[in-house]
C-alpha cells in the first residue's frame, strides 16, 4: 500500500469531518465510538461531491491510501482507500477502533479469529461481508482481524476513519498475519 497525504478538501468532506468529530466526542467506549462514527459516515458515502478527484486516484500495483484529515491531537484520522479490481490488504488487525464506508464500488471482507496453538496456530474464518456503496461498519480491537479486497470489476473507493493519528503512524495496521487459514 502506498500512502499519500492530501491537503485538498471539499465542503462535504469538511461537513463529514465535523460529524465524525461530534461522534468521537460522544463515544463512551471504543466499540460505541465506532458505532457512532459509522452512523455519522453513512449519509455522506455516496455523495459525488464528497471527495476531490485527486483523492480517488488508484495505483496500478496495489491499493493506495489518501490521508484526508488528521484531527488535531490525533483523536481520529480520515483516509480514502482506492482499489483497482483484485487489489487487497494482507490479513491484519488495527491499533484502534476502525470504521469503513464504501463510497464507490464494492469491498469484500473476511474476518478471522486466531485458533490453535504452537505449530497448529492458524486463522479461522468467522464471517464475511460484501459492502456496497453507501454501507458503513465499524469495529474495535480485539476481534478485528480481517482482509479486505476489491473483487468487483471496477474501481472501489472507501473511507476509513481510525481512532489513531495516521499522519504520525502512517497506517492503522497493528500487525499482519501470515498464518494458514483453516475452517474451525
Amino acid at each position: 500500500m502506498s500512502a499519500v497525504s492530501e491537503t485538498a478538501t471539499t465542503p462535504r468532506l469538511d461537513e463529514l469531518v465535523g460529524a465524525v468529530r461530534a461522534a468521537v466526542r460522544a463515544g463512551t467506549t471504543a466499540a460505541h465510538t465506532a458505532e457512532l462514527v459509522a452512523g455519522s459516515l453513512e449519509p455522506f458515502l455516496t455523495d459525488p461531491a464528497l471527495l476531490p478527484e485527486s483523492c480517488m486516484e488508484p495505483d496500478p500495483d496495489h491499493y493506495t491510501q489518501h490521508v484526508l484529515h488528521v484531527e488535531e491531537g490525533g483523536a481520529f484520522s480520515v483516509v480514502a482507500l482506492v482499489w483497482l479490481p483484485g487489489q487487497h490488504t494482507p490479513v491484519h488487525d488495527h491499533v484502534a477502533w476502525c470504521v469503513t464506508g464504501v463510497h464507490i464500488g464494492t469491498e469484500d471482507e473476511v474476518r478471522y479469529a486466531l485458533a490453535g496453538s504452537g505449530r497448529e496456530r492458524h486463522l479461522a474464518p468467522v464471517g464475511t461481508a460484501t459492502n456496497e456503496a453507501g454501507a458503513a461498519c465499524g469495529f474495535a480491537p480485539p476481534g478485528d482481524i480481517h482482509r479486505v479486497a476489491n473483487t468487483g470489476a471496477g474501481l472501489a473507493v472507501s473511507l476509513h476513519v481510525y481512532g489513531a493519528d495516521i499522519g504520525r503512524l502512517g497506517s492503522s495496521v497493528r500487525r499482519t498475519y501470515d498464518l494458514p487459514v483453516r475452517e474451525g
